[in-house]
This record gives C-alpha cells, sequence and structure tokens, in this order.
C-alpha cells in the first residue's frame, strides 16, 4: 500500500476550511498565520509559498514576511517580539534554516509557545514527554495521522526512527510510544543499523541522506515511512531517505517522496494555527 499524504491532507484542510467558516461568524475574524523567511534559500522559498497557498485555500489571513539574508539576529528576535505581542497574530513561524549568522535555537525560544504553530519551543517539547497539552510538531503528527488513515496498528509493534532531532526524530518516537509501541530510536552512524532497521515493523527514516534506508535494510512486510526531502544530483528530482524502487516491493505499506509525509506536515500546520487560534479565544 502506499500512502498518499495528497489525499489526505485535502480532506483535512477542507475540514479546517469549514470550521474556520464558523470562526468567523463567531468570532467576527479569522486565524492570521505569520511565516517568516530570511534569505532567499530557493527550497525555503517554495516552502513559504506553499505555506501561503495551504493558508489561503482554508481561509486563513496569510502573511509572509521576507527579510534579506544580511536581517542581524537581533532584527530577527525584535520582529517576533513584535507579532508575539500582536492580538491579532495567532500563528508565527521561522521558515528553517536561518542563516548561519543567526542562533536557530534563540529564534525557536523566541516565539511565544502559544504561538509556535511548527511545535519546535522547549515548552512545547516538553509538554509533549510530559503528556501534557501542547502543539504537536507538524511531521510527526502527520506521520501519525497517516499511520492510523491506512489502518496500520501501533500497539505493540517494533518501531525504528532514524533520526533524534526535535523537529522530526525525538517527537515521532514519543508519539509512538504513546500508542505503545516499542521504539528504538537510532543514528544514522549508529552501530548494526541495517540489522536493527530489520527487525521494524514500523521504520521512519528522518536523516536527510539520498536512497539511504537500501532493500536490505527493510524486513519484509514493514511499514516504511520516509520523512526525508532530497535532491538527486543527477535527476534533479525530489527523492527521498528511502531506495524507495527497490524498497516498496518488499513493504506493505510506504510512503512516496514527494507526495507522502510533505502534504501532511504542511496540512499539519494549518491544524496547529487554527488550534492555537481557538485556544486564545476559548482563553478569552
Amino acid at each position: 500500500m502506499i500512502i498518499s499524504g495528497k489525499d489526505l491532507a485535502l480532506r483535512i484542510k477542507h475540514d479546517i476550511a469549514e470550521k474556520v467558516k464558523e470562526c468567523e461568524k463567531k468570532y467576527g475574524r479569522v486565524p492570521h498565520q505569520v511565516v517568516i523567511l530570511v534569505g532567499e534559500d530557493p527550497a525555503s522559498m517554495s516552502y513559504v509559498k506553499s505555506k501561503g497557498k495551504d493558508a489561503e485555500q482554508v481561509g486563513f489571513k496569510g502573511t509572509t514576511i521576507r527579510l534579506p539574508e544580511s536581517t542581524s539576529e537581533q532584527e530577527l528576535l525584535d520582529l517576533i517580539a513584535s507579532l508575539n505581542a500582536d492580538g491579532g497574530v495567532d500563528g508565527i513561524l521561522v521558515q528553517l534554516p536561518v542563516p548561519e549568522h543567526i542562533d536557530e535555537s534563540k529564534v525557536i525560544a523566541a516565539i511565544s509557545h502559544e504561538k509556535d504553530v511548527d511545535g519546535f519551543h522547549p515548552l512545547n517539547v516538553a509538554a509533549l514527554w510530559q503528556k501534557n497539552p501542547c502543539v504537536n510538531p507538524c511531521t510527526p503528527k502527520g506521520v501519525i495521522k497517516m499511520l492510523e488513515e491506512a489502518g496500520v496498528e501501533i500497539e505493540g509493534k517494533r518501531a525504528v526512527v532514524i533520526g533524534r532531532s526535535n523537529i522530526v526524530g525525538l517527537p515521532m518516537a514519543k508519539m509512538l510510544l504513546d500508542r505503545n509501541a516499542t521504539v528504538t530510536v537510532a543514528h544514522s552512524r549508529t552501530r548494526d543499523l541495517p540489522e536493527i532497521c530489520r527487525q521494524a515493523d514500523i521504520l521512519v527514516a528522518a536523516v536527510g541522506r539520498l536512497r539511504f534506508i537500501t532493500e536490505e535494510m527493510v524486513a519484509p512486510g514493514a511499514v516504511v515511512i520516509d520523512v526525508g526531502v532530497n535532491r538527486d544530483p543527477e535527476t534533479g528530482k525530489l527523492a527521498g531517505d528511502v531506495d524507495y524502487e527497490h524498497v516498496a516491493p518488499k513493504a506493505s505499506v510506504i510512503t512516496p517522496v514527494p507526495g507522502g509525509v510533505g502534504p501532511m506536515t504542511r496540512a499539519c500546520l494549518m491544524e496547529n494555527t487554527l488550534e492555537c487560534f481557538l485556544s486564545k479565544m476559548n482563553r478569552r
């Protein structure tokens, strides 16, 4: 089974759009999402453009702020502080990566955790591990939705997550643990990684290395989730961390790149923005 993130993302965005219509009737306005892009990285510019289209599709007010690469760290932090204080802004995200002269961790921590629609703020990360209400990171949240939609049983299964970032790897592992899977978190250089991967009923690759997961690393019938997005230097096309052509015949369920996890990440971003909006409105 090939899990199409596009189809599920469209349904999620349709549901959000219906809820946004109700928001406008009840609260007199729609959620407002602000995306900040520093520099002109082509991939980042493409992502930001896609997020803007998604916001328009669901009926949000979407604002994109583009800053030159020369923007100082303090200028960016000051902008974030002004957006935090703006009662008309419900969700804030800074497109990563930022230029090298800016401390990414400071930027993530500067965004109010109540407007952190990416789910990267330390308070949101901590709340996730403590099983408290929080904004869940978009990519792991999207993966769980895809597994549930495909009818993949998680409870009691052995899952291997390759990647240890707070953006994907660690929250992905936590969400699988919360659904009673036995989870191993590995690094791309973990000793005996192929053998560890072959033990997985559910294998999640999030390392950012082109076709890193080969046929020999996958057990027959495994569920394979490819979070990686890489540019193939030979074809110029997008490809994942999984050698899709050779792994797909061996897997029972697999996500393609592009068209798999990516659309779900963006759909969950819209869902998080709506949740932040409703949470703020309900506190009034």
